[in-house]
C-alpha cells in the first residue's frame, strides 16, 4: 500500500521561500500523477501543482504560478514542490497526493487517489 509523507512546512516571513517534499512509500508504476493542494482555514481544498510521473508535464494554478515549482526525483520517488515569493494568502496546509494514471488538465481533490496528512506552511507579513 503506498503511502506519502509531506516534510518541509513552517514559518516564513512574506518574500521567502520554503521547499516541501513527498515522499512515497510502497510501489507505485511510473504511470501516475503527483499533485500538491492546499487548505487555508473555512476554505475548500484547491489545486496548486501536478505532475505527470512518465511523461515530467507539469500544472500549476494561476494564483502560484512562476512562484511556486513542482519537481522530482525518481530515484527517491519524492516529489518537491520549491514555493518563491511566499504571500500571506499562502498560509495553509499543504498537501501531497497521487493519482493512479494521469490526467490531460489540472486536477480536482476528487481525481486523486491517495493522500499524505499535510503540512503547515504559515506566512507572516
Amino acid at each position: 500500500q503506498v503511502q506519502l509523507e509531506e516534510s518541509g512546512g513552517g514559518l516564513v516571513q512574506a518574500g521567502g521561500s520554503l521547499r516541501l517534499s513527498c515522499a512515497a512509500s510502497g510501489r507505485t508504476f511510473g504511470n501516475d500523477l503527483r499533485g500538491w493542494f492546499r487548505q487555508a482555514p473555512g476554505k475548500e481544498r484547491e489545486f496548486v501543482a501536478a505532475l505527470t510521473w512518465s511523461a515530467f508535464g507539469t500544472y500549476y494554478a494561476d494564483s502560484v504560478k512562476d512562484r511556486f515549482f513542482i519537481s522530482r526525483d525518481s530515484a527517491k520517488n519524492t516529489v518537491y514542490l520549491q514555493m518563491n515569493s511566499l504571500k500571506p494568502e499562502d498560509t495553509a496546509v499543504y498537501y501531497c497526493s497521487l493519482r493512479w494514471g494521469t490526467t490531460y488538465s489540472p486536477p480536482h481533490p476528487h481525481d486523486m487517489d491517495i493522500w499524505g496528512k499535510g503540512t503547515l506552511v504559515t506566512v507572516s507579513s
